[in-house]
C-alpha cells in the first residue's frame, strides 16, 4: 500500500496548505489526509421515492469506507426520476439529465482530484450517468445497487407503478375508472427504491453487474434490505483496495464486457433504453464498439430465459431469489466472454464458477428457453437508415408486418387530441416526429400515445413510428421508436414524410421503409424548411446544441 495517491499534494505547497485548512475545519486529522479519498456519489432527493433512502445508504457507505482505511466525501448530483422529472418540457429533461450527472461528477471528483468513487445507483438515468462518469474519469470506481421498491396489491391483484403507468392510458377510453386508477396508485409503491419491474432502472442495475462494475450477486436487490446493506458494506471495503490496486473502469469496460451486458439484457427482455446507455458508456470509456451492431449480432443467438413483470408473471423478487444477474449469466456462460474483468479483481469466468441457479422455473436453461425470438429488435431501412428499435413482449402474438398510410403529428398532445377526435383509424401508421434529441429537445416521451391507443382498442390495428423515447417497458402494438436520424436532422427521411405516404414495417426482416420514390424525396428535400425545434433556454438549449446522434449514445460533443 505504498502507491502514491493523486490526492496527496506535496507538503509546503499552496494546494496542500489551503486544502489542509479547509479539511482541518471539517475535523479531519493529518492522518486522515493521507488516506485514499473516496467520493460517495449520492443522487438523494425528496422529489421521488426512488431516492428517498439514499442519505441513509450514504451514511452506511461512509462508515464502511472509514473502517477499510479510506476517507469518504459525499458529493451530490442531479436526481431525475422519470415519473416526476418528466412533467416539464414534454419530458425533455429526462435523457439530458443523464449527461448533466456525468458532468456533475466530473466537476466534483476530478476538480478535487479524489482517488476513487462509489456510485449509489438508483433511478433510470442516474445509473448510466454514473458509469459514464467512471469511464470518463477512469479512477477506481464501483457501482452500488440501491434496490427496487416494494409493490402492493389492489382488489386482490398485484399492482406496481408500471401497471399504473399503463392503465392511465386507458382512462379516456373507459377501460378503467379514475376511482380504480386512484386505488391502484395508492397501493403501487410501498417503500423506497426504483420501479419494481424489468424497466430501465432494474435493467441498468443488472447491466452494472454484467459489465463487472458492481459486486457479483448484488442485482437486483430489495431496497434497504439487510442483503442490500451487506453489499453496501462490502463495496465500501472493496473500493479502498481498488484504489491501492489501481483497478480502473477502463480495465473493466471493454468490448467483451459490453457484449456480456448486451447478451444478459437480451436474455431478460430488458429495457430498450439500455441500447443507447451502453453505447454512451462505451464512448465515455473510449471503447471502440458499436452497441447497436451487437444487439443485431446477438438477436437470433441469445435465448430468452426469464419473464419478469411486465414481460411475464414473475416478480423482480422472484428473479432476486433465483440468483439474479449472476444466475442469468451462469445460464449464458457458454455465450459470454469469460476473461472480462470485474471490480472484484477476478474475471467473470472465475466469478461464475460455483454459481447455482436457485429456481429453474424463474431462470430457464439455455437449452429450454422461453423463446428464441429477440425481444429487442433493431430495424433499419429507408425511413431509419441509422436504425430504430422495436420492443416485443414475451409470447407476443401481434403482427410483425404492417403497411399503412402515414398520419403525422408533431407532439404527443396533438396526437392524443387527434385520437380523441377520431382522426386515427385502423390501418394507419401514426408518425410522431420532432421529438428526438434535438427536436424534443431531449427525446420527448411518446409512450402516452402508445398506451392511449391500447386503451382505445387500436394498438393491434395501427402502427406507430417516432423519433421520441418510449418506455423501457413493453409497448403495446407495433411501435418503432427512436428512429434515427431524427426528423430535426437536415434531410432526415422522417422529416420528409407527408400525410398519406405509405410506410412498411417488417420486424422479422428488420426493416422499416418509406415507400416513396427517391426522386420525390429529393424534390421534397430541396423544398423542406428545417424543423422548427422549440427555442429553449438554459440546460435544454445547451443540450440541443451539443448532443450527438443515438449512434453515438446521445453523448455531448467533445
Amino acid at each position: 500500500m505504498t502507491r502514491k495517491l493523486r490526492s496527496n499534494f506535496e507538503h509546503g505547497t499552496s494546494r496542500w496548505a489551503v486544502r489542509r485548512s479547509q479539511w482541518k475545519a471539517l475535523g479531519l486529522s493529518d492522518e486522515d489526509m493521507e488516506k485514499p479519498k473516496i467520493a460517495v456519489v449520492n443522487t438523494s432527493s425528496e422529489l421521488s421515492s426512488c431516492f428517498s433512502h439514499l442519505d441513509g445508504v450514504s451514511a452506511k457507505m461512509k462508515e464502511a469506507i472509514r473502517a477499510a482505511g479510506g476517507l469518504p466525501f459525499e458529493v451530490r448530483t442531479a436526481a431525475p426520476s422519470d415519473f416526476i422529472t418528466s412533467a416539464g418540457h414534454r419530458g425533455g429533461y429526462i435523457l439530458p439529465s443523464r449527461d448533466l450527472i456525468v458532468n456533475d461528477i466530473e466537476v466534483a471528483v476530478e476538480g478535487a482530484l479524489l482517488d476513487g468513487m462509489v456510485c449509489l445507483a438508483s433511478c433510470d438515468k442516474t445509473t448510466p450517468g454514473q458509469i459514464m462518469a467512471a469511464g470518463r474519469l477512469n479512477i477506481p470506481s464501483i457501482m452500488v445497487i440501491c434496490g427496487y421498491q416494494r409493490s402492493g396489491e389492489y382488489q386482490g391483484k398485484h399492482v406496481d407503478i408500471e401497471e399504473v403507468f399503463l392503465q392511465a392510458g386507458h382512462v379516456a377510453s373507459g377501460g378503467i375508472t379514475i376511482r380504480d386508477l386512484t386505488g391502484m396508485s395508492d397501493n403501487a409503491v410501498l417503500g423506497p427504491g426504483v420501479c419494481a419491474g424489468m424497466g430501465t432502472a432494474n435493467s441498468m442495475h443488472i447491466v452494472c453487474e454484467a459489465l463487472g462494475m458492481a459486486l457479483p450477486g448484488s442485482a437486483p436487490v430489495l431496497a434497504n434490505s439487510p442483503r442490500m446493506m451487506e453489499f453496501v458494506r462490502l463495496a465500501g471495503e472493496r473500493i479502498v483496495q481498488m484504489v491501492w490496486d489501481d483497478l480502473k473502469p477502463r480495465d473493466i469496460l471493454t468490448r467483451e464486457s459490453i457484449a456480456n451486458a448486451v447478451m444478459t439484457i437480451m436474455s431478460l427482455s430488458g429495457s430498450i433504453n439500455t441500447v443507447k446507455h451502453l453505447q454512451a458508456i462505451a464512448l465515455e470509456a473510449e471503447c471502440d464498439v458499436d452497441v447497436y451492431a451487437l444487439f443485431e449480432q446477438y438477436a437470433d443467438k441469445i435465448p430468452l430465459l426469464a419473464a419478469i413483470r411486465p414481460n411475464g408473471e414473475h416478480l423482480i423478487e422472484d428473479l432476486e431469489a433465483a440468483g439474479g444477474a449472476r444466475a442469468v449469466m451462469k445460464r449464458l456462460e457458454r455465450f459470454l466472454y469469460p476473461d472480462a474483468m470485474t471490480v472484484t479483481g477476478n474475471r467473470i469466468g472465475e466469478v461464475l464458477q460455483n454459481v447455482v441457479v436457485q429456481d429453474e422455473r424463474v431462470i430457464r436453461s439455455a437449452d429450454r428457453p422461453l423463446s428464441m425470438r429477440p425481444s429487442i429488435v433493431v430495424v433499419r431501412g429507408s425511413l431509419a437508415p441509422a436504425g430504430g428499435i422495436v420492443k416485443l413482449g414475451i409470447g407476443d402474438k401481434r403482427t410483425l408486418q404492417f403497411s399503412g398510410e402515414a398520419n403525422i403529428y408533431h407532439s404527443r398532445e396533438a396526437a392524443l387530441e387527434g385520437l380523441a377526435r377520431g382522426e386515427i383509424g385502423p390501418g394507419q401508421v401514426v408518425v410522431l416526429r420532432g421529438m428526438g434529441l434535438k427536436g424534443g429537445p431531449g427525446m420527448a416521451m411518446a409512450s402516452a400515445l402508445v398506451f392511449a391507443l391500447d386503451g382505445a382498442g387500436l394498438a393491434e390495428r395501427v402502427a406507430v413510428v417516432t423519433d421520441g423515447q418510449l418506455s423501457g417497458l413493453v409497448n403495446r402494438g407495433l411501435v418503432v421508436g427512436e428512429i434515427s436520424p431524427e426528423a430535426a436532422e437536415a434531410g432526415a427521411p422522417l422529416g420528409l414524410v407527408q400525410n398519406g405516404d405509405r410506410i412498411s414495417i417488417d420486424v422479422e426482416k428488420r426493416v422499416v421503409d418509406l415507400d416513396v420514390p427517391q426522386m420525390d424525396l429529393a424534390a421534397r428535400r430541396e423544398r423542406l424548411q428545417p424543423f422548427a425545434s422549440p427555442e429553449e433556454k438554459g440546460w435544454l438549449s445547451i443540450y440541443q446544441r451539443s448532443v450527438q446522434p443515438l449512434s453515438r449514445g446521445a453523448v455531448l460533443r467533445k
